[in-house]
């Protein structure tokens, strides 16, 4: 070989290793994805569903900002900017959507590497038995698997209940929560673990909730911080560690919680009621009434609720009204936003559809 074709093979080596060297931290870049978080259950989860809010933005604050909040539905406004995207649907039944696979389509879309589940409240409402609300879990983390089959699965003992029209559901709650560590036990694999959060312990209905059932803004602090620590193990490639008392925050958990306090925009009561007081073949009237429970005037609320299939607003007075699909968004007109210190206002409305036999769902209600 002459030395010019030595010089010229040698430089074309180098041109290639270069280009590797080059090539190599876009490669690095590429494959470095955010860990993508879905919060799956029902109006809990969803709707406002500010612990997603606090939950967010104690992550981030901690340090862990390479995160990606997915879910087909967009987070309502909790007082500050966040990553909203969730599966929260109000409503939802775990039963049901595990009888209709509806799972699945939502992972297809968003492909989690994380599930959040805090889900069967509306199971528990509607008397749906222990062991069918575990086998929907265990058809739920069977279409999660399919979909990643590393996937980190954080269930939780649901938060209590104490509704009026629901006698038995805290006694409901409390047996499900019972089942759950052993069901998850039996199901969890070293490659897609499954942790229990025990989201019961240590949360009062009296002070934690506006309605028995829907966390206010303190239930919500409550809720992150019971998150927290199994999302951070789950994020650090750590296998959680399943939790059954209220007392597992951390160091930077509690630092959070101080700055959520002086910061926190949801008020701490707001309440409604939602009934038909009319209804005629093919139509109906409603009326929402909505408390505030503060010490101080509101500037504005808002309230949603869930129709039956078939049913519709067709007209509403002394509120805005909205609909997309069943679910029914009601915020104050210009004029009505103000509600005074423990007083209520009357919302009105006309729809059309059969409403025999429908029992309306708890409301959402938030005031700010």
């Amino acid at each position: 070989m002459s030395r010019k074709a030595a010089v010229t093979t040698l430089l074309a080596a180098l041109a290639t290793l270069v280009g590797l060297l080059v090539a190599a931290p876009g490669q690095a870049v590429e494959a470095a994805a955010p860990t993508r978080i879905m919060a799956l259950g029902d109006s809990i989860t969803g709707s406002p569903g500010c612990w997603r809010a606090l939950l967010d933005r104690d992550l981030r604050n901690a340090g862990h900002t390479d995160i990606d909040f997915v879910g087909t539905r967009t987070g309502d406004g909790c007082g500050f900017a966040y990553d909203g995207e969730n599966e929260g649907h109000g409503g939802a039944l775990v039963t049901a959507v595990a009888d209709q696979n509806q799972l699945v389509g939502w992972l297809g879309a968003t492909n989690p590497n994380v599930v959040l589940m805090h889900f069967g409240t509306n199971d528990v409402w509607s008397n749906r038995s222990t062991a069918t609300i575990l086998a929907a879990y265990g058809k739920l983390v069977d279409q999660m698997r399919a979909n990643n089959a590393s996937m980190k699965v954080i269930v939780a003992k649901i938060i209590p209940m104490a509704a009026s029209a629901c006698g038995e559901c805290p006694q409901r709650v409390v047996d499900l929560n019972a089942a759950i560590p052993g069901w998850a036990a039996g199901k969890s694999t070293a490659q897609s673990p499954i942790t229990v959060v025990d989201q019961w312990a240590g949360f009062a209905t009296g002070t934690d909730t506006y309605d028995g059932v829907h966390p206010n803004a303190s239930g919500d602090r409550k809720i992150a911080n019971k998150w927290f620590p199994a999302v951070v193990s789950a994020l650090n490639g750590t296998t959680p560690t399943s939790t059954t008392t209220s007392t597992t925050t951390s160091t930077s958990t509690t630092t959070t919680t101080t700055r959520t306090t002086s910061t926190s925009s949801p008020p701490v009561e707001c309440g409604v009621s939602l009934r038909i007081v009319n209804q005629w073949p093919g139509g109906f009237s409603g009326e929402i009434e909505i408390r505030n429970g503060n010490a101080t005037a509101t500037k504005g609320w808002r309230v949603q609720f869930d129709l039956r299939a078939g049913m519709a607003v067709t007209q509403g007075w002394n509120g805005t009204f909205s609909q997309s699909g069943s679910t029914v968004t009601v915020s104050n007109a210009s004029w009505n936003g103000a509600i005074q210190p423990l007083t209520s206002i009357k919302v009105g409305f006309n729809g059309s559809g059969d409403a025999t036999g429908w029992v309306p769902p708890r409301p959402l209600c938030s005031l700010t």
